[in-house]
């Protein structure tokens, strides 16, 4: 009887060890099913059988795949996810003038001469680590460390003066606000977003934004969303994201951080490294388009106007490659970037991320801050969506622990995270499934477009929007 009952304990015990490794990947595999079985198929998914991986940025730089929120159901989801202002975003204007208009705004304001803007970003990262992180050694999220350096450094780019610590706080609440949210680890509070959106507001009233930072054909709501939307969203969550995926890779391969340390201006081994970064973890999941036009295939086959084309980055940079689930920065000495499978910044043809040019000098500026104080050590599981914000300890270089300590550390690290993952994978079920229903009820995309033309003017005849805003900014 004894023995009976200690086998069943046994097996309880090994039942409930092993749930880090099976109960996250299963919840995974139903959401994924269940949000396709709630939004539909309407997209075609590139590469695939009939569209192979050669043939991907040619799709995807045709000019009839430029149609960008008009006319597909999964555009309610992203505009629900990007509130306020996803119809000023300049990821989600269709084209035309006002594009165009937001794109020029959005590349003059990103530029400037590299010296001075890796001196920021080092200034930036600098003045943020020293306050942030005090101690001998300290476990941070690498995602959360890194989005006040870049709130102080793209507020720096806009108005053209110091951030206040207010506004740094108002910045970085949107950017999680967000980001968590598309995560589906946090539901989303528009009224959070709304206080930064007030405070854009009250600047451009005032008069202290560059008039040649804000896109003229913009009414002045709409250039407070235009400011929110690309500098102090996208911009802040694709580069802390960035920086996340960057320094966590170094912490899991010490050689290669061993490498940059001791060379901080090998610019070409940096290169390698963050080509590799950015092909194995690309910061763009799925891209999509609507075509405008037919797009021919082949002899009598095409794909028709008005599909939804789904362009999915992490698919297609694993293609093309030896041991492409390797982390081998080697491999861009033998190979040239721009004629790979690779597109961490998108295809010129097609929208390229305006930042291509400043990202890696601005992440390089602040990768050698971090190293120059700090070794980085984690053994967390290491995916595209890092839904776990990318935990880390950091280790002063001039005070490094103990073996025994740094052992202990990393076991630790190792342990919270599988059974983080069990709670978190569940959470996103809940909450990814919720957001999912609210914005197919909600339709944001399909109501501002049953109201306004593809340049944001009022349809003739209109009534105007519902008192029940899909995104309220009060």
């Amino acid at each position: 009887m004894n023995t009976l009952r200690t086998a069943k304990l046994l097996a309880a015990a090994a039942g409930l060890l092993s749930v880090p490794y099976w109960l996250p990947r299963s919840v995974v595999a139903a959401r994924v099913a269940l949000f396709a079985r709630i939004n539909g198929d309407e997209g075609i998914a590139f590469p695939s059988a009939d569209v192979p991986a050669d043939r991907f940025q040619e799709i995807y730089s045709h000019p009839a795949a430029n149609g960008r929120s008009r006319g597909a159901a999964l555009s309610d989801l992203f505009w629900y996810w990007l509130a306020p202002g996803p119809e000023v975003h300049q990821e989600h204007l269709e084209d035309g003038p006002r594009y165009d208009e937001v794109a020029r705004t959005t590349l003059a304001v990103l530029g400037g001469p590299s010296r001075e803007l890796s001196a920021a970003v080092a200034r930036r990262t600098a003045a943020v680590l020293d306050e942030l992180v005090t101690g001998r050694a300290e476990l941070v999220r690498l995602r959360d460390l890194m989005m006040p350096v870049w709130a102080e450094f793209f507020y720096g780019l806009v108005f053209r003066e110091p951030c206040p610590p207010y506004v740094r706080r108002l910045i970085v609440d949107n950017a999680a606000d967000v980001v968590n949210s598309l995560k589906c680890t946090r539901l989303r509070h528009p009224a959070r977003r709304a206080r930064l959106t007030r405070h854009l507001r009250q600047r451009i009233a005032a008069g202290t934004v560059p008039p040649h930072h804000l896109p003229g054909s913009l009414t002045p709501d709409e250039q407070a969303y235009y400011l929110q939307g690309t500098f102090f969203n996208t911009a802040i969550v694709q580069m802390s994201e960035a920086m996340a995926h960057l320094l966590l890779v170094l912490a899991q391969h010490p050689e290669a951080q061993r490498r940059l340390a001791a060379g901080p201006d090998d610019d070409r081994y940096f290169s390698n490294v963050l080509n590799e970064t950015l092909r194995l973890y690309p910061l763009f999941g799925v891209a999509h388009r609507i075509s405008t036009d037919d797009i021919p295939l082949g002899p009598g086959t095409a794909i028709p106007a008005g599909s939804v084309l789904c362009f999915n980055y992490p698919d297609y940079h694993a293609t093309g490659y030896t041991d492409p689930e390797v982390f081998d920065p080697a491999r861009w000495d033998r190979l040239v970037a721009k004629e790979q499978h690779h597109i961490p910044f998108g295809v010129a043809a097609n929208r390229p991320c305006p930042a291509w040019r400043l990202a890696p000098l601005a992440m390089h500026a602040a990768t050698r801050e971090v190293l120059r104080r700090f070794t980085l050590h984690s053994t967390v599981a290491h995916t595209r969506s890092i839904p776990h914000r990318a935990p880390c300890l950091l280790v002063r270089r001039d005070r490094p622990l103990p073996k025994h300590r740094l052992l202990a550390a990393r076991v630790f690290l190792r342990v919270r995270d599988r059974w983080e993952d069990v709670w978190r994978s569940c959470v996103q079920l809940v909450l990814g499934t919720w957001m999912v229903l609210d914005a197919r009820r909600l339709r944001p995309a399909e109501r501002y477009f049953a109201t306004h033309d593809t340049q944001g003017v009022p349809l003739p005849g209109t009534a105007p929007a519902p008192a029940r805003c899909p995104y309220p900014h009060a």
